[in-house]
């Protein structure tokens, strides 16, 4: 008797029963082109009448098939999913972080993939996840990253590829802009900043500091001037001397580093204001505060309003009395909805601007009570 040899056996074993009928069905209403009903169906492929009814409802359920009120099936066309990349600032930035979370969540909402690289706050990182994006062929690029010297480069390299992109807080060529209306938050930081002086100093002012973010550019120093305005507009006899600028990076420990060192060299001197391009530079700057037993010299207002900087400025007498909140939990929605309009060929303005607000140590503490 012939027996069969086991490695010539046809492979039955590894095929799915189910699946099969299923793409039978499938494959009947391509080469048809016209619906077909149930009976129909069951017809001509031979299948069992219960296991054509589950499988019709199950593709009708993930959109593969379209179901008339008559009861015929027809075959759905299916639009290739849309992929946005995503370059974030760093996964070490809080606020970097909120806006990641805030965008995958819109983007998994409107049914959007969402290709996620990380910048790790470095030029050259920023550069080759650049280069991945075009690469990997998404239909458009959300770049977020800090330095304005290198945003040339990656916006070259983009529109280069023929991929629209947006360019999230730092302007980018080819691209529109996606963010904080800058001048605004740092205006309004540093009337607040002025007032508090005012209220609990009597207005006896020394220097003002501004922390900020140099290889950002001139639109992400204007959060600086900006709060620099704010506090004139109060304080209009201020000399310019007093106006003192340090490259905090938006890092914690440099911010920490020039702060004590600011305050070292002005050991005697009440009433010091410092305007902080983010709430991680204000952090630091706070340590250096706390170290130096300045509580009572000095008051911050930051900007970006991380989980962190909301703790801070909760503890009664703490010298970090504000921050500027960008509602990152906004982003994401925004630029899904401002993404897909690029792509279907609307006109969107050139500078998108999302909403913000002041939080205080006063006004959370009023919520805080509200709430209970």
């Amino acid at each position: 008797m012939h027996r069969t040899n086991p490695k010539t056996r046809p492979a039955r074993l590894y095929l799915i029963p189910v699946l099969s009928k299923a793409l039978d069905i499938l494959e009947l209403l391509q080469v048809e082109k016209q619906p077909k009903s149930l009976e129909e169906i069951y017809r001509r492929t031979k299948i069992s009448k219960t296991t054509v009814y589950r499988i019709l409802k199950t593709l009708t359920h993930r959109g593969y098939l379209g179901q008339s009120e008559n009861g015929l099936y027809r075959l759905v066309s299916r639009p290739r999913k849309v992929r946005f990349g995503f370059g974030g600032q760093s996964r070490e930035m809080p606020f970097s972080e909120a806006v990641r979370e805030s965008l995958a969540a819109a983007a998994s909402s409107a049914g959007v993939d969402l290709l996620v690289l990380d910048n790790k706050y470095d030029a050259a990182a920023a550069v080759k996840n650049a280069e991945e994006f075009v690469k990997q062929r998404v239909d458009l690029v959300i770049e977020f990253q800090i330095d304005q010297r290198i945003a040339p480069i990656i916006a070259d390299k983009i529109h280069g590829a023929g991929i629209p992109l947006i360019a999230v807080d730092i302007p980018h060529p080819h691209a529109t802009f996606f963010g904080v209306d800058n001048y605004r938050v740092g205006h309004e930081a540093g009337s607040f900043l002025a007032q508090h002086s005012k209220n609990l100093w009597r207005g006896k002012l020394s220097w003002v500091v501004g922390l900020d973010i140099q290889e950002a550019g001139p639109l992400v120093h204007s959060r600086i001037t900006g709060a620099f305005a704010g506090i004139r507009c109060k304080f209009p006899g201020l000399r310019d001397e007093n106006y003192v600028l340090l490259n905090g990076e938006g890092l914690r420990g440099r911010s920490h580093r020039l702060m004590a060192d600011f305050l070292k060299r002005h050991p005697a001197q009440h009433g010091v204001l410092v305007a902080a391009a983010t709430d991680t530079s204000g952090l630091g700057a706070l340590q250096a505060v706390r170290e130096a037993k300045r509580d009572q010299d000095v008051a911050i207002v930051g900007q970006d309003c991380i989980p962190e900087a909301l703790d801070e400025m909760s503890i009664p007498g703490s010298p970090f009395i504000g921050s500027v909140s960008h509602e990152a939990g906004s982003y994401g929605p925004q630029l899904i909805e401002l993404g897909l309009a690029i792509l279907h060929g609307q006109i969107v303005p050139p500078y998108n601007y999302v909403k913000h607000k002041l939080v205080t140590s006063t006004s959370l503490t009023k919520k805080m009570r509200a709430a209970r």
